[in-house]
């Protein structure tokens, strides 16, 4: 888990190669927020195919209301109804662990792509063709990783050092995590927008975010148990 050395050579290689709108340096000079490498255990759980779109959010808050939403199939941008949400959701939030395993699905490159710029085939909003949501899916199945500024269950910590190895969320006072938030601001205007698909990018959240909800895979002598995994994000 984490940026490794060779992330930060292959997004040189794109600035390198003419890649990058504007200089890379405030994006060098934060990678450390993203370090050190470390392994993680990951015990199995579920996770939704993609974010809580609006018509999702209204099955537990039915008056809820999208003014960045431009259907009820595209993702739910939620702010003041957060808390609310997460208290009537019958499911969790992803700890950052499980998020960035979930968004690299088995790869250890910028995104589940590879270590080439990611451009607008990787952002996904709106679900309701299925056919392009199936386009944007990764190899674990999951859409749209990286394109909404999705939450965490990990307070900020600008780094990785001491984290838990079993990846549960750090706890604390502060403000969440958030992983991805490339579609949001798409069109991209400079500022290297791009940068928010990569599979190990993190920052505080401010402001909206969207919910991807995680639960625990089903256990009991009717289900098949699944052994632990772990592994090198």
């Amino acid at each position: 888990m984490g940026l490794s050395d060779a992330e930060l050579d292959a997004v040189r290689a794109i600035e390198r190669a003419g890649g990058a709108e504007d200089g890379l340096g405030p994006f060098f000079a934060g990678a450390d927020e993203a370090r050190p490498v470390r392994e993680v255990r990951v015990e199995p759980f579920l996770i939704a195919r993609h974010p809580l779109t609006v018509a999702q959010v209204r099955h537990w808050l039915p008056e809820y209301e999208d003014s960045l939403a431009d259907s009820a199939s595209g993702t739910a941008r939620v702010e003041d109804d957060l808390d609310e949400l997460l208290a009537t959701l019958p499911f969790r939030l992803p700890s950052e662990a499980e998020w960035e395993y979930a968004a690299r699905a088995g790869t250890t490159t910028l995104t589940f792509r590879g270590d080439g710029k990611p451009d607008e085939e990787q952002l996904l909003d709106d679900f309701a063709d299925e056919e392009r949501t199936a386009a944007a899916e990764n190899a674990f199945g999951l859409a749209a990783m990286g394109s909404a500024n999705e939450i965490c269950a990990d307070v900020w910590i600008p780094h990785f050092m001491d984290a838990p190895a079993d990846a549960r969320p750090r706890t604390g006072d502060g403000p969440r995590v958030a992983r991805g938030g490339a579609g949001d601001l798409y069109p991209w205007q400079g500022c290297d927008e791009w940068l928010l698909l990569l599979s190990a990018t993190r920052y505080k959240l401010y402001g909206f975010t969207a919910v991807r909800p995680v639960a625990p895979v089903p256990t009991g002598p009717e289900y098949a148990q699944t052994a632990p995994v772990t592994a090198a994000l």
